[in-house]
């Protein structure tokens, strides 16, 4: 009985996927091969390693098991690889990034293709998402997140300074009033991000000294950010949104801070990687190149 390379990889997937279906998807072939591959694997080691549910599929003890062991496994052969290709100079394998679905688009994806250009022998997948970070799955080898991360057991590096502001557009100030205190949002129309964190309509004041925080409501909500700044520049809405992403419409005056004089608490962009021994050079290096260009681009 022999399992290759190729066999750790397919469980790795399998592993940190919702369904056999997104894993289908991830590996770019149909459903019945990887069912029929899936219980080859099982067959050969006569062990169940996946509760095929209707709508998720669940490991069971031995695929916790066989799952964190290949990870070690994969991470030392990573390792072999990053030792032999630092010899060359070259950077080559591949790298998953995942990152929010504004600051990817604007921002992480043409700092990654400067990156692939001049590593012509490195391939990236960049996965924008509005969902929470899921660690625990082994989704992505880099995130680019927005915000105090939400697991401590991942490693991370700031990238850029940021915060969020409250913000709405003249016209809607106008036809509804200027807040004077955080608690009169409570009384406005806010426009709410569903991205990332958990407790979308939960806005944050103050500082670390004196926090405060206050549950808007509105009819309006989405996981888009460019949709919930539109609705602003409509005038329908007070928005909170990361100074990077308005910066240009309150320069213009196409968009008005609110509350001015009060405090937001940081909101920085962070790198987070799994906390594994051993950091590819091919991502150690991208992380390097994020954290000296991504500034400048959002200031």
């Amino acid at each position: 009985m022999t399992t290759s390379m190729d066999d750790l990889h397919f469980f790795q997937v399998v592993a940190s996927s919702e369904t056999l279906t997104a894993a289908a998807r991830e590996l770019d072939c149909s459903l019945p091969v990887v069912s029929k591959r899936l219980s080859a694997l099982e067959r050969r080691l006569d062990v169940r390693l996946v509760h095929r549910g209707p709508r998720r599929l669940a490991l069971t003890p031995e695929g916790e098991v066989y799952a964190a062991r290949l990870e070690t496994i994969l991470d030392q052969v990573r390792e072999l690889e990053d030792l032999v290709t630092h010899r060359s100079g070259d950077l080559r394998g591949s790298v998953v990034v995942q990152a929010t679905l504004g600051l990817g688009r604007a921002h992480v994806a043409p700092l990654l293709g400067e990156f692939t250009a001049r590593h012509p022998r490195l391939s990236i997948q960049l996965r924008t998402t509005a969902l929470p970070l899921r660690p625990h799955r082994r989704e992505f080898d880099l995130a680019v997140h927005v915000g105090t991360p939400p697991d401590s057991s991942l490693r991370m590096r700031r990238l850029a300074a940021n915060r969020r502001v409250p913000c709405a557009a003249p016209s809607y100030l106008e036809r509804s009033g200027r807040p004077e205190r955080v608690e009169d949002l409570a009384d406005h129309d806010c426009i709410v991000l569903r991205e990332n964190e958990g407790d979308f309509a939960l806005w944050r004041f103050g500082d670390a000294g004196n926090p405060r925080q206050i549950r808007v409501h509105g009819r309006l909500s989405s996981n888009d950010g460019d949709i919930v700044t539109d609705w602003a520049l409509q005038g329908r809405g007070v928005i909170m949104r990361s100074e990077w992403q308005i910066r240009s419409h309150l320069e213009s005056g196409a968009l008005v801070r609110v509350l001015p004089g009060v405090p937001t608490p940081p909101a920085d962009i962070y790198a987070l990687l799994s906390d594994d021994v051993h950091v590819p050079r091919r991502i150690s290096e991208l992380v390097d190149h994020l954290a000296a260009r991504l500034p400048d681009r959002i200031a």
